[in-house]
């Protein structure tokens, strides 16, 4: 239920409306809410404040409020566009969820609707001394609260959208993913048996799109329920398509059974795109696509391919390491058997497409080799037999395109560590 939840939660953040509207309304209600300290004891202790004072600050901060919540809609869109065609459209999800900018655009939404509200209510009489008092004491406090998100404001979208902002918000997305993977490598079930095909009955879904989250929880009742085990072959990311399984269903004497595998496929949420959440490797596959797009004839920017390799190896040094007993969670659902990721097909995820693409710019094959001798240096002996074959390949690619017999041996002296061990 807490991984639906987030990830709902995190649907919800994707939604550029959500809090404007939320913020609107409690701005509404907080004019109305005013009311009840508008008491005839109150207004003999308070100031007196004149209702013309108080209409004139209203009208500033309506004329003012929509001005700048226009000019902050007309940033925010350029920030994303901008993200999308310098970096990759797999980012912009990263990029619209952005609680900075929300934050901004709710707080100058909420605070229009509340002058206009507020303003309304002022013309119609409706408070009394007090509530008059309260209600400037409340305007000064928004409006003190607008200046201080609008400065802050415009130094965030200054950087919103910009390249490295990007990949820095793609690298943290990754490096949650990994994070919760590590602590739950099987996603909570038992470690299923590395084999082609599990055996049983085969579960298949009408929808086509990527496995976006799997409910684990739901997969155990429906086990327990049916007396039998169940078998992910489909994690986080992959695709779904007609004749593709998503699980195997085998009983308690591992025998082909025959059940409803309606309410099993169920809990597979399948959508049009991948997710950062739980697919550790997307977000390699997307620092993946930046660095491609970098390397390209028409950017010519290998500085950012670079600086990618660097954090590639950021993100699995931190993949390899050992998971504390506080951290690790413990297997909860004994009737769910799902796989661990391949470690060789994140380094495909990673390093393939930086590998050919920068084949022939010796700066970035040179950082390359030299990340990948940095995790094959790692207590992982996965991790140390996936960097020693992607030296390999990476080099031969390198041969095949670089012509200058210095660029070559700077290549292969970098390379070198891949025949050492």
């Amino acid at each position: 239920m807490g991984d639906r939840l987030r990830f709902f939660f995190n649907r919800i953040r994707e939604r550029l409306w959500i809090k404007p509207l939320v913020v609107s309304v409690l701005s509404a209600v907080t004019v109305f809410l005013i009311k009840m300290v508008d008491t005839e004891a109150l207004g003999e202790l308070v100031p007196t404040i004149s209702e013309q004072s108080i209409k004139t600050l209203l009208t500033i901060i309506t004329g003012s409020m929509l001005m700048i919540a226009t000019f902050a809609v007309g940033s925010m869109v350029s920030a994303y566009a901008s993200a999308s065609n310098n970096a990759t459209p797999r980012s912009f999800s990263l990029i619209i969820a952005d609680d900075g900018s929300q934050n901004a655009l709710s707080t100058f939404i909420g605070t229009f609707i509340y002058s206009v509200v507020a303003l309304i209510a002022m013309e119609n009489g409706y408070y009394g001394e007090a509530g008059r008092f309260a209600l400037f004491v409340l305007t000064s406090l928004a409006l003190t609260i607008v200046i201080v998100t609008f400065v802050r404001w415009v130094d965030r979208i200054a950087r919103l959208g910009r390249l490295k902002g990007t990949i820095e918000k793609v690298e943290k997305a990754a490096a949650a993913a990994i994070q919760r993977r590590r602590c739950a490598p099987t996603l909570g079930g038992v470690l299923a048996q590395q084999q082609s095909e599990p055996g049983g009955q085969a579960v298949y879904s009408d929808a086509i799109g990527y496995v976006q989250q799997i409910d684990i929880a739901t997969l155990q009742r429906c086990a327990e329920k049916l007396k039998v085990h169940i078998t992910v072959t489909a994690l986080p990311g992959a695709f779904s398509a007609p004749g593709r399984a998503l699980a195997f269903i085998t009983s308690d004497a591992n025998d082909v059974v025959a059940v409803d595998t309606q309410s099993i496929s169920e809990a597979f949420l399948i959508g049009d795109d991948r997710k950062f959440e739980e697919d550790p490797r997307f977000g390699l596959v997307v620092l993946s696509e930046i660095a491609g797009r970098a390397l390209s004839p028409a950017v010519n920017d290998p500085g950012t391919a670079i600086y990618i390799v660097g954090v590639f190896v950021r993100l699995f040094a931190q993949w390899s390491k050992p998971v504390a007993d506080s951290e690790s969670d413990s297997c909860e659902y004994d009737r769910v058997a799902v796989p661990e990721l391949s470690v060789h097909d994140m380094f495909d995820d990673a390093f393939t497409a930086i590998a050919r693409d920068g084949a022939g710019v010796v700066e970035v094959t040179g950082r390359l080799q030299k990340g990948l001798a940095s995790l094959a240096s790692l207590e992982d002996v996965a991790m140390r037999d996936a960097a020693l074959r992607h030296s390999q390949m990476a080099l031969a690619r390198a041969e095949s395109v670089l012509q200058l017999s210095e660029d070559l041996q700077t290549v292969r002296s970098l390379a070198s560590f891949a025949n050492e061990r």
